[in-house]
């Protein structure tokens, strides 16, 4: 992993991954935002597993470069069979890869013999729960070995890795969470978030370590161990390639929310259109029928006091006859 394609390569991985889900979560809540659940992953329309078979098949094509298509002698043991010091770094990179490959097989066997053994609700929850705790264990392995890392990660490449973390540890928890509010909108859409923005900083990484026109002044690549990597001359040199990660890394936080919002306005404006319409026709048939309800509310009044104007004057009309009779007896006596 220790080159540019090395991060570049399972950046993409995770660069297309994070961005299917996260297109996929707003299209969902838009066209169902009443009823969203949150799915581990996502069918496709001609081949349901594509997704899952797609992070085996980058799992294992990671694990045979870091292993066996890296490595000059094209395995990377000793011929007395144990580990040397500078294939350390080339075993945790494919334990990380070995444990996404782990976690794509069982939920594919999850999501195929579940079904089998039972449709009950219990057994469907389970299977979502599970599938959940696996991605959380890939991811927890991830940072468990990033931070644990044999390697030496002093310099540039140990910030650029330390921020990492940060990234992986924001999926390990939103993961975590997903088991217990899998109707949780915001907490699919912060994973998804993040897993996006661990594939654009392996990327970014790659780029800015391995481009000899891109290293920050003051810094060179040296061969050590089996690999390049950068060192700085001095401490000064040293501060300030570190300072210029934390400042790609705050860009590139300001970028990834942009770019969340914006996304998820536009595709709600796609999709969410014909709940938009719904939603209208329902209050303006309420608005109408509450406009009926004040008409009619409005000529009872008028009726009511048409009735009660009628009733007065026939009861003026009874006391003025009475008056009239009565003056008229009197004045006959």
């Amino acid at each position: 992993m220790g080159t540019l394609v090395g991060h570049v390569a399972p950046g993409m991985g995770f660069l297309l991954i994070g961005l299917w889900h996260l297109f996929n979560h707003i299209k969902l809540h838009a066209l169902h935002p009443t009823s969203y659940t949150a799915p581990p992953w996502f069918p496709a329309s001609k081949l349901r597993h594509l997704e899952l078979f797609l992070i085996m098949a980058g799992s294992a094509a990671s694990v045979a470069m870091e292993l066996f298509i890296g490595p000059k002698s094209h395995q990377p043991l000793d011929p007395d069979g144990t580990i040397p010091s500078n294939h350390l770094h080339n075993f945790e990179h494919s334990s990380i890869s070995l444990t996404f490959f782990s976690y794509a097989l069982l939920s594919l066997l999850l999501d195929k013999y579940s079904s089998r053994l039972s449709s009950h609700h219990h057994v469907r929850a389970a299977k979502y729960g599970l599938t959940q705790f696996l991605g959380a264990v890939a991811f927890g392995q991830q940072l468990l070995l990033f931070h644990l890392h044999s390697a030496d990660h002093m310099g540039p490449e140990g910030q650029y890795h330390s921020l990492l973390q940060l990234a992986i540890l924001v999926s390990v928890i939103t993961t975590l969470m997903g088991i217990g509010y899998p109707k949780s909108f915001m907490v699919s859409f912060i994973r998804s978030l993040s897993i996006f923005s661990q594939g654009v900083w392996l990327v970014v990484m790659g780029f800015m370590l391995w481009t000899p026109s891109l290293i920050p002044k003051g810094c060179f690549m040296h061969f050590e161990e089996g690999h390049h990597v950068v060192r700085c001359s001095g401490e000064e040199s040293l501060h300030r390639a570190k300072s210029l990660v934390n400042l790609q890394f705050s860009w590139l936080l300001i970028g990834i929310a942009v770019f969340g919002t914006s996304l998820y306005m536009g595709l709600v404006l796609i999709y969410g259109e014909d709940q938009k319409v719904e939603y209208f026709s329902l209050g303006l048939k309420e608005f109408e029928d509450d406009q009926e309800d004040d008409d009619q509310d409005t000529d009872d009044v008028e009726s009511q006091k048409k009735s009660e104007v009628a009733i007065s004057g026939t009861s003026k009309s009874f006391i003025e006859m009475g008056k009239s009779s009565f003056g008229h007896i009197d004045i006959e006596r």
